[in-house]
């Protein structure tokens, strides 16, 4: 039982008199969780969030990452997201089941398999070296099933390029902007869109950056409204935030149009 479709179906089961309450009570009890030993593998997580529960990897070795991704995909999972996901690891699992590795980002998913994109998240970073936290986030919006557009290295040393991208920022219906140094970038854009923001602060700078921690309080100090800001480097908790956003019911998305052009 792997979502919200299968419970319906017990349910419809039961309706109908093909199966009776006790024998539906028992699935319903057996399907939460499988303990490996080492690891509770959270069955209902797509019934209750509609995604697969996603593997941190860093700390868990590349034979107990293979174990809980089997178990995953004995139930049917797919596009599972594994993050910090080691070159080793990708390598072990690679021999047993399909997986997308993304090095950069250090993103694994397991099983891949399509799947329809909605609304327009935005991925803005202040520079180049911000990009494998950006990268991670894009991945995590794109599993989840949103559009993204990457602006990659407009940070505010160059004012000019944010201005020069304002008709993409103001289509989006949620922003991620990704920054270390000062993490100026969250403000300005956060000042410009019309859209809510979701600011990510990276450890890269020079030594009074102290690994994030300046960009994470000038984030958290943003005098924009509609910025909020997740911890250093996480660029899952940003595209997963993001992409509840961007999939809630009842939001449209903007658009610029150009005079002469259809609506």
């Amino acid at each position: 039982m792997n979502n919200k479709h299968d419970v319906l179906q017990l349910l419809q089961q039961v309706q109908s008199g093909t199966l009776n309450p006790d024998e539906a009570l028992l699935q319903l009890k057996l399907a939460p969780f499988e303990d490996l030993g080492y690891a509770k593998i959270d069955s209902h997580r797509p019934i209750r969030q509609g995604a697969a529960e996603v593997l941190y990897g860093a700390g868990k070795t590349p034979e107990q990452l293979l174990g809980i991704l089997t178990a995953m995909a004995k139930c049917g999972n797919q596009n599972i997201l594994v993050t910090r996901m080691a070159p080793e690891a990708a390598a072990l699992v690679e021999q047993q089941l399909e997986l997308d590795y993304h090095p950069l980002s250090k993103i694994g998913i397991a099983i891949p398999v399509p799947r329809p994109s909605v609304g327009n998240i935005v991925i803005a970073t202040g520079g180049t070296s911000d990009i494998p936290v950006a990268e991670e986030a894009a991945l995590t919006a794109q599993v989840l099933g949103n559009r993204v557009t990457n602006l990659y290295d407009i940070g505010v040393s160059g004012f000019h390029r944010v201005l020069s991208r304002m008709e993409v920022i103001m289509s989006a219906r949620v922003i991620i902007v990704v920054a270390g140094m000062e993490g100026a970038l969250a403000s300005v854009i956060g000042g410009l869109a019309d859209c809510p923001v979701i600011a990510v602060p990276t450890s890269v700078g020079y030594g009074a950056s102290f690994g994030g921690l300046s960009a994470l309080l000038a984030m958290l100090n943003s005098c924009a409204s509609g910025v909020s800001v997740v911890n250093i480097d996480n660029g899952f908790g940003a595209g997963y935030q993001a992409s509840m956003i961007n999939q809630m019911e009842g939001i449209e998305p903007h658009s610029i149009q150009k005079e002469g052009n259809q609506p």
